[in-house]
Parts: structure tokens; C-alpha cells; sequence
């Protein structure tokens, strides 16, 4: 682990921000009010991301803010598959192969140039069914990338 690591939010914090953020259902509106709430917040705050909202394998929204480039949406998909696969967020994923010293395709044989652990891709749980999908976004730093996914859930969850 770097000197970064100090920021890093602990393992068991990131498990408490997945057993948090839970649904009690997600459907097309929730993922367009989630991915809305996440342009306004990068409109706001004048941030070069793009955003991803995926249910059951299917695309619910996408969008790219100015600044922006077409390499975000291969960071999407690559942080995506990984909260597909393994139903955490790509931090808590990349902290667990930190701690290990071991890349992603060491440490579970998947291939980096599919899947990546960097954070910015977080699941979408629902009460009593499990992970149904995932919200990624990509653009900052991956510290950033996660900050800003668990805070507007946060705020959606609470609405």
C-alpha cells in the first residue's frame, strides 16, 4: 500500500457503506434520478467525468460531462464488471488486493484489461433481493471517483 493509502477508507468502513446503501427496489426512474443527480452534482462542481447506471446487465443511463473522454467509458465498464462479479465496490475490491500485495488478475485470474479495481463503481443493492447493478463513474482520481458515487447515493437514498 502507498502513502495514499492513509485516505483510503478502511475495509470496514467500505463494507458499512455497502450494507448503508441499500434500496428498498430500483428501477428505470431510480436510475435515471441517480444518474441525473450525479451530472448535477459534476455540472455543480465543474468535473471532467462520465457516469454510468446498469441494472441486470442492461445500460440505464450514460452521460459524459465536458472534459471528459472516451477512455472514461472504458474505465466504466472495466469497474463495472468488477462490482458485476465480485457484488462489492471496485475500492473495496482494489483495497482487498492492496492488502495482499497482488494486481486484480493475480489475486482472483481476471483479466486487468476487462476488469479493474480502481474505485468509482459501487453496486446497487435492494432490500431482500441482493445486488441488482451498479453506478460507476470515472474521470477523478479513483478516491474522488468513490466519494462522489457514495455521496449522491447517500443523498438519493434519503430522499
Amino acid at each position: 500500500m502507498t502513502s495514499e493509502d492513509d485516505a483510503w477508507p478502511t475495509a470496514e468502513e467500505l463494507q458499512a457503506q455497502e450494507r448503508e446503501l441499500v434500496w428498498p427496489a430500483f428501477g428505470f426512474e431510480d436510475a435515471w434520478r441517480l444518474g441525473c443527480a450525479l451530472v448535477e452534482e459534476g455540472r455543480r462542481r465543474e468535473l471532467p467525468i462520465a457516469v454510468l447506471v446498469q441494472r441486470g446487465g442492461q445500460r440505464l443511463f450514460a452521460a459524459a460531462l465536458p472534459g471528459s473522454v472516451p477512455d472514461n467509458d472504458a474505465w466504466l465498464e472495466r469497474k463495472s464488471r468488477v462490482v458485476a462479479r465480485f457484488h462489492r465496490s471496485s475500492l473495496a475490491v482494489g483495497r482487498l488486493c492492496a492488502e495482499a500485495g497482488l494486481g486484480l488478475e493475480e489475486m482472483f485470474m481476471v483479466p486487468e484489461r476487462e476488469f479493474t479495481a480502481h474505485g468509482g463503481a459501487f453496486p446497487l443493492t435492494v432490500a431482500g433481493t441482493g445486488v441488482v447493478g451498479s453506478v460507476a463513474v470515472s474521470g477523478l482520481p479513483q478516491l474522488e471517483d468513490h466519494a462522489l458515487v457514495v455521496d449522491v447515493l447517500r443523498r438519493q437514498l434519503a430522499q
